[in-house]
């Protein structure tokens, strides 16, 4: 069994250190764009947008002394190339140099490898933003062995907070979706012993997602890879996504969220938001990967024509209302929204909640359980999906052609 054990969390652990590299990647994004250092550029004629100059960002990080020297800058940046967050607007350039040439972050322009893992981590990041924000939380700290461990949970206590949020639909799932996140590195046993059970056994999240992580640490080895204890949470962290309500129509990655509006484009991501079924291991089976665009090196929008809000609003439009209630499954919904506004299905996976539930791309959301947001960006009705209940009732607008 400790064998086993070890083998699980040495591969979790290696989880873990991505998981670090995203979320210290979002966090630069975040301000990039905040000090307008990321925006649309034009370059032989073409616009690529969302966009940022190398030698421009490396002056920044030197500035903002989030690096001693352009070199070290340079090394940070290619560490994020190397871990897909960051790329070259064409692709062309493998590494990263401090020049006047073009690159992006692909949480921008929706070229984000979006895998099992990161299904996974994007989960288990709003389950611990729950858990910490709520009145109620079952993150207690606790005895075990003589010894007093913080911010712990009890296997029975999670599961039982899943079924009672909506978040399984039964223990067994439960079970799984906590197996999956023990095995991405994401909560882990507080004596590193053993896997997941539906028992008294003592857990602890192994991430601090808020914690405001720093460059430099990317480039110390092992860094990025030892988070620092979930108890150790600075509750005033900037770098928080509080249950606030929607209305506030601000643009977020799950835990972090800049303080202004970021500008929106049309695009897909690679794969969708859910899986159907984890595999016996406890692992989830790969999701088909969408075709990256062809054009203006930006993924393309899959709508025939651009739809105003005053189109679908008008009395005699050419659209279908549908209502459709899509139940998430252990680790989403299987649907990706686009638009600005109105907002727009831009990929459905096949035989995923959503598949199931009648969504269809090139649909128009016209309402998430009862509100309308016709009004509202994709980021916002994202946010509404995610941070509500398990069962998601949708109001559609389908084209009649």
């Amino acid at each position: 069994m400790e064998k086993t054990g070890s083998s699980i969390h040495r591969k979790a652990s290696a989880h873990q250190h991505k998981a670090e590299v995203r979320i210290a990647g979002e966090q630069l994004r975040l301000r990039l764009h905040d000090c307008k250092l990321i925006k649309d550029r034009r370059y032989h004629l073409r616009t690529y947008p969302n966009c940022f100059v190398a030698q421009e960002l490396i002056d920044w990080l030197i500035a903002h002394k989030e690096a001693p020297d352009r070199s070290s800058a340079v090394r940070v940046m290619q560490f994020l190339m190397d871990h897909d967050i960051v790329h070259h607007v064409c692709d062309k350039q493998s590494t990263f140099k401090d020049a006047k040439l073009l690159y992006r972050f692909r949480k921008d322009d929706g070229t984000f490898p979006f895998n099992m893992e990161m299904k996974v981590f994007m989960r288990g990041q709003r389950l611990y933003e729950h858990l910490v924000s709520g009145k109620n939380s079952i993150l207690q700290q606790q005895v075990e062995q003589g010894g007093v461990n913080r911010r712990v949970f009890a296997g029975c206590q999670l599961i039982d907070w899943l079924l009672q949020n909506g978040e399984a639909d039964c223990r067994r799932q439960g079970i799984e979706l906590c197996r999956a996140l023990l095995e991405h590195g994401i909560i882990q046993h507080v004596e590193k012993k053993h896997h997941f059970f539906d028992s008294p056994l003592l857990y602890r999240f192994c991430i601090n997602f808020r914690r405001q992580r720093r460059l430099a640490e990317l480039l110390s080895e092992g860094g990025a890879g030892e988070a620092s204890p979930a108890e150790n949470d600075p509750l005033d962290s900037p770098f928080v996504l509080r249950k606030t309500p929607p209305e506030e129509e601000k643009s977020s990655f799950l835990s972090v969220q800049p303080s202004k509006e970021i500008r929106v484009t049309s695009t897909v991501h690679r794969g969708g938001v859910t899986s159907q079924q984890m595999t016996q291991d406890g692992y989830f089976p790969p999701s088909p990967l969408l075709p990256l665009p062809l054009t203006r090196c930006n993924p393309k929008s899959v709508l025939k024509r651009s739809v105003t809000r005053e189109e679908l609003m008008c009395p005699g439009a050419p659209f279908v209302r549908k209502v459709l209630t899509v139940v998430g499954d252990a680790v989403g919904w299987g649907f990706v929204v686009r638009g600005s506004p109105p907002c727009y299905v831009q990929a459905v996976e096949p035989g995923g909640p959503a598949a199931t539930g009648g969504v269809k791309v090139r649909q128009f959301i016209s309402q998430v359980n009862g509100r309308c947001v016709l009004h509202l960006d994709y980021r916002v009705v994202t946010r509404l999906v995610m941070m509500g209940p398990r069962t998601v009732v949708l109001e559609v607008m389908e084209p009649l052609d």
